[in-house]
């Protein structure tokens, strides 16, 4: 199945502590069905100091699932995403909007 959200992709979060955050995804695991969206559902992880880095609390995004996310659109508003072929190529368009993405 194709992926609806992508890697680069403006998402708003629709369920959970951090409902209506927006940020930008960082990454995407399908076969887990999550993403690490940036600023949202923050941890604070203990690591220990190793000559690479420096120790201590460092804040780090957590994955979020795909359901308790959606697009924004062009107007900045969240949309669910199909797709249809533009001549012989397969594109992602906003429901909402009907743009191509």
């Amino acid at each position: 199945m194709a992926a609806k959200l992508k890697k680069g992709d403006k998402v708003v979060v629709l369920a959970g502590k951090d409902k209506g955050k927006q940020g930008e995804i960082t990454s995407v695991a399908p076969k887990d069905n999550k993403a690490i969206v940036e600023g949202v559902n923050i941890a604070i992880r203990h690591t220990k100091q190793s000559q690479a880095s420096q120790g201590g609390r460092i804040a780090k995004a957590m994955p979020i699932d795909l359901s308790n996310l959606a697009l924004l659109d062009a107007n900045g508003k969240a949309t669910r995403v199909g797709f249809r072929m533009d001549g012989d190529k397969k594109v992602r368009f906003a429901k909402t909007t009907g743009d191509a993405i």
